[in-house]
């Protein structure tokens, strides 16, 4: 049954008032359907569904859902309960949720954890949530250098069954705490029992330390693609992991962000989840002030329409052609801005190659304008029986949508070189840049082709 449906069936069900049956419902899907069930249902639906799952579903479920519908359930159950809950999460995840409330709320729920866990969780907080040390889960099986595989796997056995413990490798460190090496557990399961662990680890490991933002754990984990790498501090000391999903969680952020500010939404102070389904109030702040700067630029572009007032009045066909050159330049320009922002994200385009692929972007966006540019002449030639008006048209096509191309792959590499995020070089923005380059540069043609009928 598609998710519709089941919504359907678990009202009939709330309707009959059967909420035992209801909970085998709903204890029988997995949690990643169930987050797909909560968004379609009304809050106190869901409140009333939430507190009939077992306290270990509920807790995987909350890693599933956004981090409004998280606090939103949190806040309307039982302390306890919501307490539980908590403590059933990974360090990582509940130090996401409690991020998300107020601090006096959140203080509350950190009160009544235990101890241990609550500590744990405090130390998460004081970091910047964008770095390592604010993704990782500190707990994290470590071993000694001088124990067999045989001792390893017997600790693994008494270690891995404590709550929160994602286990991925085993990391070997010294009595201090410091990263000395890793082990896989198909290599540990593959060696002869009486081998030495510091025999069998890596000494050369991939690591990541508690500042390193996430843009740089991203690319590290898609350039050696582990399931799991360690954060570690200053000094070494193994403080922590982080583990694939919770990049693949940022990659999906970062990607989101991404979007958002290339179509000039704010995501600075606004949350990417509340621009969406929050406050109108907040929304409308996300999505206004790249639009302010668009209304500038447009005023430039109508003072340049009206600088060439003289050419529209003798010629007033021209008017007609300003959106079809400015819609195809904005598309193609925005086109090498969505490539090059990706591309630079990626790892795809670099600095080292910006060059080259200017000059490639520059070649297509030539080759696209001189396309369309006959394409236009062509039919304006056939419209208006003006093989000159043909040929001006034609023209600024085929020179804005090359200026626009230039335009689109420059400024993100631009502003990557003085290291300012280029996701920021925002569509609307170029557009309106592009808008001013394209109409001067077709004006100034009209001026000429007038020039030249007078004259004639």
């Amino acid at each position: 049954m598609n998710t519709q449906s089941i919504v359907e069936r678990i009202r009939e069900i709330m309707d009959d008032e059967t909420l035992l049956q209801l909970k085998e419902e709903l204890n029988s899907y997995h949690e990643a359907d169930l987050a797909d069930i909560f968004l379609e249902l009304k809050p106190d639906e869901r409140l009333k569904c939430f507190n009939l799952l077992d306290i270990e579903k509920a807790a995987d479920l909350m890693e599933y859902l956004s981090p409004q519908i998280q606090v939103e359930l949190l806040g309307d159950i039982d302390e306890e309960l919501a307490s539980r809950i908590l403590t059933k999460l990974p360090h990582d995840a509940a130090a996401d949720v409690l991020g998300d409330m107020e601090e006096d709320e959140s203080e509350e729920y950190l009160d009544r954890l235990p101890h241990k866990f609550s500590e744990e969780v405090r130390e998460l907080l004081t970091y910047n949530e964008d770095t390592a040390g604010g993704m990782m889960n500190p707990v994290v099986l470590t071993v000694n250098s001088d124990m067999s595989v045989k001792d390893v796997l017997n600790h693994i056995r008494t270690s891995a069954t404590e709550d929160n413990m994602e286990l991925y490798y085993v990391y070997v460190t010294d009595k201090q705490n410091h990263l000395m090496g890793v082990v896989s557990l198909r290599k540990l399961l593959t060696t002869p029992i009486n081998q030495k662990v510091e025999d069998i680890m890596i000494s050369d490991i991939v690591k990541l330390h508690i500042d390193d933002y996430s843009d740089y754990i991203i690319d590290e984990f898609m350039k050696y693609q582990y399931n799991a790498l360690p954060v570690v501090d200053l000094y070494n000391r193994l403080k922590g992991m982080i583990t694939w999903d919770d990049v693949h969680d940022l990659f999906e952020e970062e990607t989101t962000e991404e979007i958002y500010q290339t179509s000039g939404i704010s995501t600075v102070e606004v949350d990417e989840d509340e621009i969406l389904s929050g406050s109108m109030t907040r929304a409308i702040r996300a999505r206004t002030p790249w639009l302010f700067i668009t209304l500038l630029g447009e005023f430039i572009a109508v003072h340049v329409t009206n600088s060439f007032e003289n050419a529209v009045s003798l010629l007033p066909i021209v008017a007609a052609f300003m959106p079809l050159l400015a819609g195809l330049g904005g598309n193609i320009g925005t086109q090498s801005i969505t490539l090059m922002v990706r591309g630079l994200s990626t790892g795809q385009v670099t600095m080292s190659t910006a060059t080259h692929h200017i000059l490639r972007e520059t070649f297509i966006g030539a080759t696209i304008g001189l396309i369309f540019g006959l394409l236009v002449m062509s039919a304006t030639w056939g419209w208006k029986h003006s093989i000159g008006l043909g040929i001006v048209v034609g023209m600024a096509m085929m020179i804005n949508m090359t200026m626009a191309t230039i335009i689109g792959t420059l400024t993100p590499l631009c502003l990557k070189a003085v290291k300012v995020d280029p996701a920021v070089a925002s569509g609307p923005v170029i557009a309106t840049t592009i808008d001013v380059v394209g109409l001067f540069v077709y004006f100034s043609l009209v001026t000429l082709y007038l020039s030249h009928l007078q004259v004639l």
